[in-house]
């Protein structure tokens, strides 16, 4: 057990070097990636799809990478928007890693891009201990989840910049209890806010880009009390200091409520096959 640990820190460790790196190279390029996380059929990618759009209507230039274990469907739907859009196909992978980010992205997105939406596999738990270079972790649920769901996956609500309710207009249909559902993300994240969206009827979409902009132009996120232990421990296990700018404040170890190790294709940071690219 003692062997997995360690294995498994040095993989973190070696992606979080790799997402620093990347963080400061698309800074450099004026990018700022948000990094989209949520359970499947949460409603995402109808969101991200609205996103996109509202973003060009307003004169924003954005771009889409979307990432599933198999299937271009997702980056098909997401073109209809008109942006600049890369599929992810992870083999089998329940999450993204910064090695894969940056070998999707060299060459890519188009200059002048401002925002990088990521849409991570749908999965709670695996993506919530990598960062991918991000600037901004958005943590999405559906009322139709259930109002507690933050409190059984904490890691990943607990290190949301910001967490977004999806499918508010079915909230009555399906019984949601919106006061249960407030104190659950409070537990886990207090201050985090909460946005409440529909891609149906388009609530709290244009509310969801003005955030998006804000970390563009460079506003400080919320930061999550949980972000700042697992740095500590981070930092005294590794025994240095990195410069703020570098630093995503993340996990360092495995989320306990993920224990089977998984296999990678081709090993840590392998490039599994890119598929559609549509502009």
């Amino acid at each position: 057990m003692c062997r997995v640990v360690d294995v498994r820190q040095a993989v973190l460790a070696s992606n979080d070097t790799l997402a620093a790196g990347l963080r400061r190279e698309l800074d450099g390029r004026g990018i700022t990636a948000v990094n989209l996380l949520s359970s499947p059929g949460s409603g995402k990618t109808a969101l991200l799809e609205l996103l996109l759009a509202r973003a060009a209507g307003r004169g924003v230039p954005a771009a889409a990478l979307t990432a599933d274990l198999a299937t271009e469907n997702d980056a098909r739907r997401l073109a209809r928007s008109g942006a600049p859009v890369k599929q992810v196909l992870t083999g089998g992978l329940c999450h993204l890693e910064a090695a894969q980010m940056r070998g999707h992205l060299e060459g890519w997105p188009p200059e002048g891009t401002r925002a990088l939406l990521v849409e991570n596999v749908g999965n709670l738990v695996c993506p919530a201990a990598y960062d991918l270079g991000e600037r901004l972790r958005v943590v999405l649920m559906s009322v139709t989840e259930g109002e507690d769901k933050p409190v059984k996956y904490p890691t990943a609500f607990g290190l949301a910049n910001l967490v977004v309710l999806s499918k508010t207009d079915l909230g009555e249909a399906a019984g949601f209890d919106g006061d249960t559902f407030a104190e659950s993300v409070e537990r886990v994240n207090p201050g985090v806010e909460v946005l409440h969206t529909s891609a149906r009827t388009g609530q709290g979409v244009d509310a969801l880009l003005d955030r998006v902009l804000a970390v563009c132009e460079g506003a400080r996120p919320h930061r999550p009390p949980l972000a700042g232990r697992h740095l500590r421990e981070h930092r005294h296990e590794h025994g240095h200091e990195q410069g703020r700018e570098d630093v995503h404040e993340h996990p360092r170890e495995h989320p306990r409520d993920h224990e089977h190790p998984h296999a990678h294709p081709g090993g840590p940071g392998a490039l599994p096959g890119a598929g559609l690219s549509a502009r």
